[in-house]
């Protein structure tokens, strides 16, 4: 995904993982989204912010991502998921001090 913002790609990751997994009844294949695009963004801030970042914004996408299930019993699955892809994307947009 070169050229592709890294606050994107991550965004993208976990809209699309549980987006896949919804509208194919198959939560491996989200699975296999979510991973892909975390792997591919966490390559991307490691190259723009250095290893340090690169772990704590992995961790908080891996967070966001667990944090989503309990969150949805309680405001809804897609809310869930916009909201805590909202923390990841700002986080990632100013922790790359441009999101790219």
């Amino acid at each position: 995904m070169a050229g592709v913002p890294s606050t994107a790609v991550a965004a993208a990751g976990l809209i699309g993982g549980y987006g896949t997994a919804r509208w194919t009844g198959r939560r491996e294949l989200g699975g296999a989204v979510l991973a892909a695009a975390g792997a591919t963004a966490a390559v991307q801030w490691h190259r723009q912010a250095g290893p340090a970042t690169a772990a704590a914004l992995t961790g908080l996408y891996v967070a966001a991502f667990g944090g989503s299930h309990p969150l949805a019993k309680k405001i809804g699955a897609w809310p869930s998921v916009l909201a805590v892809t909202g923390v990841v994307a700002a986080a990632s947009a100013l922790a790359t001090r441009r999101g790219a």
